[in-house]
C-alpha cells in the first residue's frame, strides 16, 4: 500500500480557492464505465490536471489532492482504476484492491487515463487548458507512460512511479519506452526507497537524454516510498520541496 487510509496530501488548504466540485461517471472507449472526481479553481490560471491514483483507486487521498490543486489554480479530475471489476464509487478503506490491480490491463489503463483527459478539457469552455497528468506509486508509473499516449499533454509528473522492470497489467517500462514520451517529465523519489533504487532512476535518466525529452528527476534523500504524506511529519521538508517542484513545473509548462 503506498499510503494508510488516513494518510492526506500534506498541502495547506486556500479558503475560497475551489469554485466546484463533484464526482462524475467517466465513459472509457471501450465502453467502461468509471468513476472520477472533478474540482475546478475559482481563479484559473490555465492548467489542468488528471490525477491517477494508487493501488486503492478513487481514495479520499486524491479527492482532497484535486481540491488542493483547484484551490492553486489548476483544475483537476481524480480518477478510479476498478470500473471494469468493482463497479462505479469511491473506494473506501477495506476495499479489497489487489485482486482488482491484478485484472487491470494495460489498454483498459489508457482507455481510463484518456477518458480523464477528456473530462479535464471539458471544465473550461474554451478548451484551451495545458493539461497535465500526476500519478503516485503504481499511478505515477502510469503517469510516465501517460505521454505516450497522443494525449497533447503539457508535461506528466511522477512521484516514486517505478520507471523500470515489468509492470502490472503488462504496461511496458517508461525507460523502454522514452522514445515515445511526447512530454516534459517530472519525476520525484524517495531516495531510501528500496523499490526504486538510484540505478533505477539512474536508468530512466539515461533513456531521456537519450530520448531528447526534457525532464526532471529528484530523489530526496532518506525519503521512503510514500513520503509525501500529512502522518508523515517527519518528511515534511522534503514534501513541501516537492510540491513547490509540482507547482512549478506546471507554471513554467502553462
Amino acid at each position: 500500500m503506498c499510503f494508510d487510509h488516513d494518510s492526506r496530501p500534506p498541502i495547506r488548504p486556500i479558503a475560497g480557492g475551489a469554485l466546484d466540485s463533484r464526482d462524475v461517471t467517466l465513459a472509457a472507449a471501450d465502453g467502461n464505465r468509471l468513476t472520477a472526481f472533478e474540482a475546478k479553481a475559482a481563479d484559473p490560471s490555465g492548467a489542468a490536471i488528471v490525477i491517477l491514483p494508487d493501488v486503492r483507486g478513487l481514495h479520499h487521498y486524491y479527492v482532497e489532492l484535486a481540491m488542493r490543486f483547484a484551490e492553486n489554480g489548476i483544475d483537476a479530475v481524480a480518477i478510479d482504476w476498478f470500473g471494469r471489476t468493482a463497479g462505479l464509487g469511491r473506494r473506501e478503506e477495506g476495499f479489497d484492491y489487489m485482486p482488482h490491480v491484478n485484472a487491470t490491463t494495460w489498454p483498459g489503463i489508457s482507455a481510463d487515463i484518456a477518458a480523464g483527459a477528456a473530462q479535464a478539457r471539458t471544465l473550461r469552455p474554451d478548451s484551451t487548458a495545458s493539461l497535465f497528468t500526476i500519478g503516485f506509486c503504481f499511478g505515477g508509473r502510469m503517469t510516465f507512460l501517460s505521454a505516450t499516449l497522443g494525449l497533447d499533454l503539457a508535461g506528466a509528473i511522477g512521484f516514486y512511479g517505478p520507471p523500470v522492470g515489468p509492470g502490472r497489467g503488462g504496461s511496458p517500462a517508461p525507460a523502454d519506452v522514452a522514445a515515445q514520451i511526447g512530454s516534459p517529465i517530472l519525476g520525484l523519489f524517495g531516495g531510501a526507497d528500496a523499490g526504486i533504487p538510484p540505478a533505477a532512476i539512474e536508468e530512466f535518466n539515461t533513456a531521456l537524454e537519450r530520448a531528447g525529452v526534457e525532464h526532471r528527476l529528484i530523489a530526496y534523500p532518506n525519503a521512503p516510498h510514500s513520503f509525501f504524506d500529512r502522518k508523515a511529519a517527519e518528511y515534511k521538508e522534503e514534501s513541501e520541496q516537492a510540491w513547490a517542484e509540482v507547482l512549478g513545473f506546471i507554471r513554467a509548462h502553462t
